[in-house]
């Protein structure tokens, strides 16, 4: 399942699409809309997506992973939209037989998806609003 979705992310779907009977371990990350970046107060987020972009990106991303570990399932699912602090705006769910390949993939789906996808963040303070690249100069430890 890879979802871009402007509602509320069901995070027990998200875990129980990427669960298999035969995984030892699931792995989930859950990101949320801090209320602070910059040292300032953040009011809200604002997400946009190019959305059959960003779901492709991410089927790459998915089948890169599965490369690499032994996934037996995995599942994402990406807001778009206004968030305010404490909202979860992206959850990843991941299964394999040994945790270590669950942490790994997990780890490489996100970092992935942030540095790929063009889904793009805008967050909005008292004093003004500010497009946020997702990793900038940051070379992935993946590649």
């Amino acid at each position: 399942m890879i979802k871009i979705t402007p509602k509320p992310i069901d995070i027990q779907k998200v875990i129980d699409t990427a669960s298999s009977l035969g995984a030892g371990a699931v792995n989930v990350f859950i990101g949320t809309v801090r209320n602070t970046a910059h040292g300032k107060n953040v009011l809200w987020l604002e997400y946009e997506a190019y959305e059959a972009m960003a779901v492709a990106e991410i089927r790459k991303i998915i089948d890169e992973a599965s490369h690499r570990w032994p996934l037996l399932g995995w599942a994402v699912s990406h807001r778009i939209g206004t968030l305010k602090p404490g909202e979860v705006s992206v959850a990843i769910a991941v299964s394999s037989p040994h945790r270590k390949d669950s942490f790994e993939a997990c780890q490489f789906i996100i970092d992935k998806l942030k540095e790929k996808a063009p889904i793009w963040k805008k967050e909005i303070f008292q004093d003004g609003e500010e497009w946020v690249s997702a990793q900038p100069n940051v070379a992935s430890v993946y590649n």
